[in-house]
C-alpha cells in the first residue's frame, strides 16, 4: 500500500438457490481466504447472499426473511476481518424490493447501492421483482439494527483511494453510473454482476469491461455469478475479471464448479497519474452529488504483489508483432516522407556506423523512398571509419548500404581529428571526451556537408532512450535536419529492426542478425588487442533495459524513484542484484536531469509512442531543475 497499491478480489463462491445460510457460509470461506492474501476490497457476484435465479421466490416472505438472517450471520462471521466485503442481496425499504450491494466492513453494514439499470428483455425480466434504484429516495435505511446509508449516490473511501459499485445491467447501458462515479473521485469501480453465457459473449465482455476502465481511467472488478445458479433455461460460468485502466490483469476460470477467489493488485498511483495528465477528466460531471462513505484504513505488513510488471513496456506483445510493427514504421515513414517533399530535397544523407540506430534509419529511409516511389540511389550513407571502428561494424555498413542498394560513401574521419587535435593543441593519446566528441562533431560536419553538398537532409539517428540519458554529442550527433528515431527507445529499436530482418532477403536478413548481435557502442575508443570493441555502452551508463525501463514510469506516470525502484526490483528479480539496480536508477536519475539542457534544443522527429521528449510536445522541463533523491 506504501507504493500505491491497492489488493482486490472478485470472489465465486460455491452456491445453491435460496439457501441463504449455505451461501453466506461459503461467501465466509473467501472471505477468511481473502484475509490471509491480505485481500483490502472482496467483491460478490448479483444477489449472492440468495442466488440470482430465485424468480418469483424474491416475493416470498420466506427468503426475504432467509436473507436478512443470512446477512446477520455474515456480519459475525467476519467481525474480526478488515476485508471490505461487497455482497449482493435483495434489499425491501418500504413498498419497494430493491436489487443491492452491501459494504461491510469488521461486521458492520457501511453502506447500501441500489441497481439501476434493470434488464427486462429476452431471458431477463427483473423488473417483475424489483424496482430501479432512481426510487430510492432514503437515504438513510434500517437493516440489521443499524442505520445505514443507501442510494446510488455512494462512494467509499479509505483515505488512500476510493470505489464505487455497479450492478451487472449498468454496465451494459451507454451511460454507465461508473462514468459519474469515477468523475467524482473513484478510481476503483466494482460490479457485482450475472451475466449468463452465449456465443461470443464472453468476448464482448470482456472488451465492454476494458474499454470501461479506459473510459474511466479506473480499476474495474468484475464478479459475476456462476456454477450453482438455476440452468433451467440459462447458464451461468463464474465470470471473475479484473481490469486496469483497459488492459485485463487476471480473470477467473470459466465454468469450474469449485469456488475461485482472483486477486490481484491495481495502482492507484497509476491511475491518479492519468487523471493528473487529462486536464478534461473531470470537465463533464453531472450536477449529481455524492456521498462519501469512511471505511476504516486496512493494516497489512510488508507483502509480495500479485501482479508482474513487464521487463520492457515500451516493447509490443508477440501476439500483435507483426500489426505493431508495421504501425511503428508507418509512423516514422509518414513523418520523413512529409519531411522530405517539403523540403524539396534531392537526397537524404545518413551516417551508418553498422550499430542498431543507424541501421533502423536507414530501414526507415529505404521503406519511405520506396513509399513515395524515390529511387534508393537517393539516400546517401556515409561510413566513416575513425579510431574504434572495428571491422566488424565497417563490414556490416559496408554490406547493409550494398544489399539495399542506396548510394554509398566511404569517408575516414582520422586525418581530419588528428589535424583538429593538433589545431587545439591536444594530445591524440589522451582518449578524453575531447578525443571522443572530436570524432562525433567531425562526422556530424561530413553529413551536414555532404547534405550540402548534394540538396539533400540529414537524417538523424540517435533514439529516445539516449536523448533521455544524454548520450550523444552536443553538437555532433545531437544535430539532423529531422530524426526518425526519436520516438524509439533502445529495446524497441532492437525489436523492430528484428523484425523488419524478416522481411527482407536473405543477405540483408544475415546483416541485420549480426548487427544484432553486436554490442551497442559509440566506437570513439581504440578497439582491444583482438580488434573488439572495447567501448561498450551498456558497460558505462547501465543496461538500457533498465533505463527504458525507468524512463517509461518516470515520464509516463511520474512515479517517484522510490516507486520506480520498487517496481524495477519486481520485473527484474531474476536479471539483476538490487543494488545494481540502484546504482543504474541513480545513474538514470543524475543524466535525465543532467542532460536536459540537450533535450531543449533536439531536432524534429516523430511521436511513436506514449512517451516523448520533444520541448515542443510532450516534455516542457528547465535545464536547471535539481535531480531527484533515491
Amino acid at each position: 500500500m506504501n507504493n500505491g497499491f491497492v489488493r482486490v478480489a472478485a470472489a465465486i463462491p460455491e452456491l445453491r438457490v435460496a439457501d441463504c445460510a449455505f451461501n453466506v457460509a461459503r461467501m465466509a470461506d473467501l472471505v477468511r481466504q481473502g484475509e490471509e492474501e491480505k485481500v483490502q476490497v472482496i467483491c460478490f457476484p448479483e444477489l449472492s447472499v440468495t442466488g440470482y435465479t430465485c424468480a418469483d421466490l424474491f416475493q416470498q416472505q420466506q427468503l426475504l426473511a432467509d436473507a436478512q438472517k443470512a446477512l446477520n450471520e455474515l456480519q459475525l462471521l467476519t467481525f474480526s476481518t478488515t476485508a471490505v466485503i461487497i455482497a449482493g442481496m435483495p434489499v425491501r425499504v418500504q413498498s419497494h424490493l430493491f436489487n443491492t450491494a452491501v459494504v461491510l466492513q469488521g461486521g458492520h453494514i457501511i453502506g447500501v447501492v441500489p441497481k439501476t439499470h434493470l434488464p427486462n428483455n429476452n431471458e431477463f425480466y427483473e423488473k417483475r421483482w424489483f424496482s430501479s434504484g432512481t426510487l430510492a429516495d432514503t437515504p438513510i435505511i434500517s437493516l440489521s439494527g443499524e442505520q445505514v446509508p443507501f442510494g446510488t449516490d455512494l462512494l467509499f473511501s479509505d483515505g488512500r483511494f476510493t470505489f464505487g459499485i455497479e450492478i451487472c445491467e449498468d454496465l451494459w447501458v451507454p451511460i454507465p453510473p461508473s462514468s459519474q462515479q469515477a468523475l467524482h473521485g473513484a478510481e476503483v469501480i466494482f460490479n457485482l454482476s450475472a451475466t449468463n453465457e452465449l456465443i461470443g459473449k464472453h468476448q464482448y465482455l470482456r472488451q465492454l469491461i476494458e474499454q470501461q476502465s479506459a473510459r474511466c481511467n479506473a480499476g474495474y472488478v468484475y464478479a459475476s455469478a456462476g456454477a450453482g445458479e438455476s440452468t433451467t433455461d440459462v447458464v451461468y460460468a463464474g465470470n471473475g475479471l479484473i481490469a486496469e485502466n483497459g488492459k485485463l490483469l487476471t480473470s477467473s476460470e470459466r465454468f469450474s464448479f469449485e469456488p475461485q477467489l482472483v486477486v490481484t493488485d491495481i495502482d492507484i498511483d497509476r491511475l491518479q497519474a492519468d487523471r493528473l495528465r487529462n486536464t478534461n477528466f473531470a470537465n463533464d460531471k453531472s450536477d449529481k452529488s455524492y456521498r462519501t462513505i469512511q471505511l476504516e484504513e486496512a493494516h497489512f505488513t510488508h507483502f509480495e504483489l500479485k501482479r508482474m510488471f513487464d521487463k520492457f513496456p515500451f516493447v509490443p506483445p508477440v501476439t500483435t508483432r507483426d500489426e505493431s510493427c508495421h504501425e511503428i514504421f508507418s509512423i516514422q515513414i509518414g513523418g520523413l516522407a512529409k519531411r522530405w517533399q517539403h523540403t524539396q530535397s534531392e537526397t537524404v544523407v545518413i551516417g551508418i556506423s553498422g550499430g542498431l540506430d543507424s541501421t533502423l534509419a536507414l530501414l526507415v529511409s529505404v521503406k519511405t523512398a520506396d513509399k513515395l516511389g524515390i529511387d534508393r540511389k537517393r539516400i546517401i550513407g556515409i561510413t566513416m571509419p575513425g579510431f574504434g571502428t572495428t571491422d566488424r561494424t565497417y563490414t556490416n555498413a559496408i554490406n547493409l548500404m550494398k544489399s539495399l542498394g542506396i548510394t554509398m560513401l566511404e569517408i575516414s574521419i582520422k586525418e581530419a581529428c588528428l589535424q583538429h587535435f593538433k589545431d587545439i593543441n591536444h594530445d591524440p593519446k589522451q582518449h578524453d571526451v575531447v578525443y571522443e566528441n572530436t570524432q562525433a562533431r567531425e562526422r556530424t560536419q561530413i553529413l551536414m556537408d555532404i547534405a550540402n553538398k548534394h540538396r539533400g537532409i540529414v537524417i538523424g539517428t540517435g533514439d529516445l532512450s539516449e536523448m533521455a540519458l544524454g548520450w550523444s554529442t552536443y553538437n555532433g550527433d545531437h544535430m539532423s535536419m529531422y530524426a526518425v528515431n526519436s520516438g524509439v527507445p533502445k529495446t524497441l529499436v532492437r525489436y523492430l529492426v528484428d523484425w523488419a530482418a524478416h522481411q527482407l532477403d536473405p543477405i540483408s536478413e544475415e546483416i541485420l542478425k549480426d548487427i544484432l548481435n553486436t554490442p551497442v557502442s559509440p566506437e570513439l575508443l581504440p578497439a582491444d588487442g583482438n580488434g573488439d570493441i572495447a567501448q561498450k555502452t551498456e558497460e558505462i551508463v547501465g543496461p538500457y533495459e533498465l533505463h527504458d525501463f525507468f524512463l517509461y514510469y518516470m515520464v509516463r506516470y511520474g512515479y517517484s524513484p522510490a516507486k520506480i525502484l520498487f517496481l524495477a526490483k519486481n520485473a527484474f528479480a531474476d536479471t539483476y542484484p538490487e543494488e545494481d539496480i540502484v546504482k543504474w536508477l541513480r545513474t538514470f536519475i543524475h543524466r535525465f536531469f543532467a542532460q536536459q539542457f540537450k533535450r531543449s534544443c533536439i531536432p524534429d522527429g516523430p511521436k511513436v509512442g506514449s512517451i516523448n521528449l520533444s520541448p515542443r510536445g510532450d516534455w516542457r522541463m528547465p535545464s536547471d531543475a535539481i535531480s531527484f533523491e533515491i
